[in-house]
């Protein structure tokens, strides 16, 4: 977005298996900050008409320019989404402006991208061959997920969801597995839905509608599926969602790879609202911070017509503060943040060991494995080596063994090794090393995971196995034991399921749950569930059932119980502002684990990672006292708002004596110590602070305001409104944005306890720097041969850096008036020219450390090559600069927190292309909460000078063999 990835979102393909073996790497695999950035489809817009608009008018408009590329027309969106012909050589930005003139617009947006779901895959399991074990895990009916939410205690009274219409949009659904329904269609637990784009859309192309139902091709939305809504009775490991009765509907929007753009995303969301929703819910986002784009805007409008919407928060946390996801950042959508699980659901193989010594009898005893990448285990029986015998150290095989020899060839052993923190594919380089073919990590955390070494010659086998199991071989090593191992085909081998205790982090917000608020300071999220190692459905072809992790775990969950509250709460139906407040009042606001394992006793966890808590429905469902608000904003130092109002009402049949009071959580900073603005990460640098806030309270029947202990009397059936005054914390260093944040508890004479969450900034978001200066440069990348389009927005760390001066040499381009030429001779015409490699791109490389409503790079003349035939272009006066205007690809609205980089051949958003010179680019990146109009409310940033001239076409002549028009044989320049 730039490329934003999916969260679950999110905001991309999971990984099979951790990559390293550090503190909580099998919760989430990160992908680099440059995965999760948003890409903006280059001459592609979302219009949205005014009412009493046909769209006629438009259309005309834009007939020779532009084509309908999808058609919006819904009851709460009516419009299109558009494509530019050339978005290269058109002029889109000076067209857009025109376009958002006439009287039948109302708006206009870029179209942005978005990746497929990204998630951590823990293990998959293998249908066919589940054995008793497993099938008794089906007669327990209590997942620790839905203990840990309360669902349990609302399942025991009846309350399955039935008669509420929950539509996910995601890539689709396996409806022929058993666990959910087998069957699409009236009658069936997929009852509707809708397959917006087919198999081969990647995001790039059209989407063509399949006409057939949903089905799922990549696992991702069948997992959600399951989480939701899974039959308990008719699967082999006790998987049963949080709300079986619902009628569940799908709308894909992936094809089997690639991307999905937000022109189909809100296309997808408006379809379910007028199917009759009840709920929408999707693990689909990507690092954004903004609620005016297309796709929030239109969730938005669903939410304020009654139907609520809960979108995943995304897998970001290590990105710190301020990195909402969309569209979970629109104004009334739920973000839903992760915590982990009580238990680590591990699928294992089974087979068994002997233990030789001079003491005991050999006994064969079973024990179970996950097999990883490699797993040729089948008649594998060895026994066990070991390098150290220390069930505590991190380095385990980490470095280097001797070379083989004739006397420690290790290929007739299976080298057991601790997970540690090391990369696998090191651990398993070195045991080939010593001419090792097989390798048995035992975990130094919470149950087992699927490890792919694959690209390790020499190495056909890999496994894990528990750390208790681990640690009993080791010591049985210790003592000169032999331990005899007799692995079995994990493809064949009898199955089970085993839950361990997760005492490290089950319960506590997952590292890699994002944080919060957004930039204008919205609270987000809004409150959390379990979703780190989540045991669901998968498609019957890839397995059928696997745990993964993620927020896009969580989100459906919530979908779920916000299924069992309205069946529950049928009164609320059409109500999610009271349905989230009933939620977030009740929830269980958790304590702070800085994401090594070590939660802080004392402190609770901010507002910006987990919202206000674990949610709780049995709580919400039964809750006689209703909050007005979920949340509340005292905005930044600037903007600081000095009251906050929020009512009490009692639904119970008594009066209710409530005291009030302040519970502050940890103030969290966003940027590092130091003259440097840089983004403090989690959890290696984000640090938090024992800072809280000073509330007092006040009611309209009492004379003065007083703080903790507060108390107001509210009789049956009556609401009292409360007043709220903040004061921020004292002695914080506001350069570094510190984010202060807590709960208002609310606690009843009738045993009710209820809590408010709230933050705020000390410091000024419109005066902080949003646009590294010295991350902020030209870089130099060949163009393409055959393709030098100008407009490529990529994620993440650029090329590298050039020096000043530096000369680039520009691909020949075709302009308008070449129309002549057919498609395919000016593809070939540019192939030739660019057949030698010397064409390249220059490449903008922006890395912003908070977002910017409005990104403007401007291309300022240091010198023109002009001649009397070839007169110097008008220059414009853009912010106090004398410009040839904008670059294409630029400007940019709505940029989130994320580095981002653009290629450019010379042209210009008006459709000309700047003349050979030297030039430098002013980058204009507008402050949050900034005047698009003051100079003085934006970060500038000047490039180094650089020169341009263009290559020359190779010959007068076509590849056709016709002749070429003068105008096409653009002749470089040598000024520069």
């Amino acid at each position: 977005m730039h490329i934003p990835a999916i969260l679950a979102v999110p905001l991309v393909a999971g990984a099979v298996s951790a990559a390293v073996g550090g503190p909580g790497s099998q919760i989430i695999e990160q992908a680099a900050r440059a995965a999760n950035a948003e890409n903006i489809v280059p001459g592609n817009y979302i219009v949205e008409f005014e009412d009493g608009h046909d769209g006629s008018e438009f259309y005309n408009a834009i007939a020779a320019n532009a084509s309908k590329k999808m058609d919006l027309n819904f009851k709460l969106f009516r419009g299109a989404s558009i494509q530019f012909h050339a978005p290269d050589e058109t002029s889109t930005v000076d067209a857009t402006a025109q376009l958002q003139a006439l009287p039948a617009v109302k708006r206009m947006w870029p179209v942005r991208q978005y990746r497929i779901p990204e998630h951590t895959r823990h293990w998959v399991a293998n249908l066919s061959s589940d054995d008793d074990h497993a099938r008794r895990a089906a007669a327990d009916d209590t997942l620790s997920t839905h203990v840990m939410t309360q669902v349990t205690q609302l399942r025991a009274k009846g309350i399955t969801g039935k008669g509420v219409r929950v539509a996910v949009v995601d890539t689709g659904v396996d409806y022929l597995h058993p666990a959910l329904g087998g069957c699409f269609g009236p009658g069936c637990l997929v009852s509707f839905g809708y397959d917006l784009v087919g198999d081969a859309y990647t995001g790039t192309n059209k989407p063509v509608p399949s006409g057939n139902p949903p089905m799922d091709c990549n696992g991702h939305g069948t997992h959600v599926s399951g989480i939701l809504a899974a039959q308990g009775g008719s699967n082999s490991f006790g998987v049963t969602g949080a709300a079986p009765g619902v009628e569940l509907g799908m709308f894909r929007v992936f094809g089997c790879e690639g991307n999905v753009n937000d022109d189909v995303l809100i296309a997808a969301f408006n379809r379910a609202y007028e199917a009759g929703a009840d709920v929408i819910t999707s693990s689909v986002g990507g690092s954004s911070g903004w609620s005016d784009e297309a796709w929030a805007v239109a969730t938005s409008r669903i939410v304020a017509n009654g139907v609520p919407c809960t979108l995943s928060a995304g897998n970001d946390g290590s990105s710190g503060q301020f990195y909402a996801s969309a569209a979970a950042d629109g104004l009334g959508v739920v973000s839903v943040a992760s915590v982990d699980n009580a238990v680590s659901p591990t699928l294992f193989s089974k087979a068994t060991f002997a233990v030789k010594s001079a003491a005991s009898p050999v006994a064969n005893t079973s024990f179970g494995y996950t097999a990883g990448s490699p797993a040729n285990w089948s008649s594998v029986t060895l026994p066990l080596w070991a390098d150290t015998y220390n069930t505590s150290t991190e380095t385990d095989l980490c470095e280097a063994l001797p070379a083989k020899n004739s006397t420690n060839d290790l290929s007739g052993y299976i080298v057991l090794a601790r997970r540690g923190t090391c990369l696998f594919t090191i651990k398993a380089q070195n045991a080939a090393r010593r001419g090792a073919k097989y390798v048995l990590l035992y975990n130094n955390e919470p149950g087992t995971l699927q490890v792919d070494v694959s690209s390790v010659p020499g190495i056909v086998g890999m496994a894990m196995v528990t750390a208790d199991q681990g640690a009993a071989w080791i010591a049985a090593l210790a003592r000169n034991e032999t331990v005899l191992v007799a692995m079995t085909d994990p493809l064949t081998a009898p199955k089970g399921l085993n839950n361990a205790n997760n005492t490290v982090s089950g319960g506590f917000v997952s590292s890699f749950s994002s944080w919060g608020p957004t930039f204008d300071l919205n609270v987000k999220p809004q409150f959390a569930a379990p979703g780190g190692q989540i045991l669901s459905t998968f498609p019957r072809s890839q397995g059928a059932y696997a745990v993964l992790s993620g927020t896009s775990m969580a989100c459906p969950l919530v979908a779920g119980i916000y299924a069992l509250l309205i069946e529950a709460r049928p009164d609320l139906r059409n109500n999610p502002q009271a349905l989230q407040s009933l939620l977030s009042s009740t929830a269980q606001p958790n304590l702070y684990n800085d994401g090594t394992s070590r939660p802080r006793p004392s402190l609770l966890a901010p507002v910006p990672q987990q919202g206000a808590g674990l949610v709780q429905v049995y709580d919400a469902a039964y809750a006689t006292t209703l909050l007005s608000e979920s949340s509340l904003s005292f905005n930044d130092t600037d903007h600081h708002a000095p009251l906050r109002n929020f009512t009490i009402t009692n639904h119970g049949h008594t009066s209710v004596v409530y005291t009030l009071s302040n519970i502050g959580a940890a103030t969290s900073y966003t940027f590092l110590a130091g003259t440097d603005i840089q983004p403090a990460h989690f959890p290696l640098t984000l640090q938090v602070a024992d800072s809280p806030a000073s509330l007092s309270f006040s009611t309209s029947d009492q004379a003065t305001a007083s703080g903790d202990g507060t108390t107001v009397t509210i009789p049956a059936g009556q609401r009292r409104v409360v007043t709220v005054s903040a004061t921020p914390p004292a002695g914080l260093d506001p350069a570094r944005l510190p984010v202060y944040s807590g709960y208002i508890a609310i606690n009843g004479s009738d045993g009710s306890g209820l809590s408010l969450p709230y933050l705020g900034v000390v410091g000024s978001m419109r005066s902080l720097t949003v646009l590294d200066a010295v991350q902020t440069y030209l870089g130099k990348v060949p163009a393409a041969s055959g393709n030098s389009t100008n407009s490529t927005a990529v994620p993440g760390l650029g090329a590298r850096r050039v020096p000043a001066n530096t000369l680039f040499v520009l691909p020949v381009r075709l302009t308008p008036g070449q129309k002549n030429l057919t498609d395919a001779q000016q593809a070939a015409l540019q192939l030739l020219a660019n057949a030698n490699h010397t064409a390249s791109l220059v490449q903008t490389n922006l890395n912003f450390v908070m977002g910017s409503p409005l990104i403007r790079a401007d291309l300022v003349p240091i010198k023109l090559c002009s001649s009397p035939t070839t007169p110097a272009p008008a220059l414009q006066d853009i912010l106090g600069y004398k410009t040839l205007g904008s670059i294409q690809s630029f400007p940019v609205q709505w940029m989130s927190r994320d580095p981002f980089n653009a290629t450019w051949d010379g042209s210009m958003t008006d459709g000309t292309y700047a003349p050979p010179g030297l030039y430098k680019i002013v980058f204009h990146a507008l402050h949050i909460f900034g005047d698009p109009k003051q100079p003085s409310d934006y970060d500038i940033v000047e490039t180094d000078p650089f020169r341009i001239k263009y290559l020359e076409a190779p010959s007068t002549t076509s590849p056709a063999g016709k002749a070429v028009p003068k105008m096409m044989r653009r002749q470089t320049a040598e000024c520069p």
